[in-house]
């Protein structure tokens, strides 16, 4: 049995047009998670998502200041 500490996550439903999950790739492995969906994951796998979110925030700050 693994020794990896686990913890639940719920990612927002996208649009219509998005996909329904997420692929979380760290080290090789995998994980496809569905969006909805409360699932539990590695902490690495959370901290990839919570790391991707808040790159995209960044960006959107970036963009809008480009834009004034």
């Amino acid at each position: 049995m693994s020794n990896t500490k686990m913890t639940k996550i719920l990612l927002p439903r996208g649009r219509k047009n998005e996909e329904n999950f997420v692929i979380v790739s760290v080290n090789g492995k995998s994980w496809k998670i569905m969006k909805g969906v409360e699932v539990e994951v590695p902490v690495y796998v959370a901290e990839v998502l919570e790391n991707g979110r808040r790159m995209a925030e960044e960006a959107r700050r970036y963009v809008d200041k480009m834009a004034e």
